[in-house]
């Protein structure tokens, strides 16, 4: 089939990777413009487009979608099929439908739940045990359009949000494979989504990371996980401010919950800093980053800035 494919960053890679290894025909592939990266500000390119440049496909990336130009060049390019992964652009409608067989879009959530932005990591955040994929028709109304195809999967409970994107990657490109084959088939099935069952995924911001230990552990676990790789959940340890990367609820198993205020710190050694929660129990931190310094395990972080025990 003739496809154009439209996406920027890693998520998307492996859908395009997995058309191209199924022997589609790739007519254009559009993708976000460069941005400056790090300190020197240097062009940087999205990974779709070193992934589509390393396999001699034409990259186009236009700044504007509505003023007609995007639509003489998709038309120009004439695919059957537009395939959309986590391209981070609202389309027109009528580049929507320039294609004989419509636009297909990745989504990284089980639609309707999860419409927006970031649903890979709300669903961690809001601590779910299951999540998955949707290959669906795109509408006008972000994340709208009817389900084609779905898959599941469970998610670990100490699993983190980079670590499932990753999964849902791979686990949204097998899907569509199966479900662009079925378009061409004229075998695909089209389900509308149930408007009662709608649930939103809004985009992320640092207003999430900071941590309240008067919450339950577990909810601070998801927190946590949730929040990688940005804008990561941030504690106050001895007046040092740290971003907490991985943790474990309760530490140690106990015998009957810690008795101490919320936020208290119990223990710190190369085993953990573990803290008081709300719920009675404990959350151990084991990897954490202070300001201006590396990822480290606990044990590396005390070495240089000692944790006061308050028990």
């Amino acid at each position: 089939m003739r496809i154009l494919f439209m996406g920027t960053p890693d998520f998307a890679v492996a859908s395009l990777r997995r058309l191209v290894e199924d022997g589609h025909e790739i007519c254009g592939v559009f993708t976000q413009p460069d941005k400056p990266k790090n300190r020197g500000h240097k062009l940087a390119f999205s990974p779709v487009k070193e992934y589509a440049l390393s396999q001699g496909l034409t990259v186009y990336q236009p700044v504007k979608l509505r003023d007609g130009t995007a639509l003489e060049l998709i038309r120009s390019l004439a695919p059957e099929l537009t395939v959309v992964a986590a391209y981070g652009r609202i389309l027109p409608e009528d580049i929507l439908a320039a294609p004989k067989l419509g636009s297909i879009n990745v989504h990284s959530s089980l639609l309707p739940k999860y419409r927006g932005a970031a649903p890979i990591n709300w669903a961690v955040l809001n601590g779910d045990a299951v999540t998955g994929v949707t290959i669906m028709y795109m509408a006008k109304e972000l994340d709208a359009g009817d389900i084609i195809s779905a898959a599941e999967t469970p998610i670990d409970p100490d699993e983190d949000a980079l670590t499932l994107t990753n999964r849902l990657a791979e686990l949204g490109a097998e899907t569509l494979s199966r479900t662009v084959q079925a378009l061409n088939d004229g075998t695909a099935g089209r389900t509308r989504q149930d408007e009662s069952a709608v649930t939103f995924a809004p985009m992320l911001s640092r207003e999430l990371s900071p941590m309240d230990f008067t919450r339950p552990a577990r909810s601070l676990h998801d927190q946590v996980r949730g929040l990688q790789p940005w804008p990561c959940a941030v504690t106050e340890l001895s007046g040092a401010t740290v971003k907490v990367y991985r943790t474990a609820v309760g530490g140690a198993v106990k015998a009957a919950p810690v008795k101490a205020a919320p936020g208290t710190i119990v223990r710190a050694d190369k085993t953990g800093i573990e803290i008081a929660c709300g719920d009675g129990l404990t959350l151990r931190i084991l990897e954490l980053q202070p300001q201006n310094g590396k990822r480290m395990a606990v044990a590396s972080y005390l070495a240089g800035h000692p944790v006061q025990v308050t028990v």
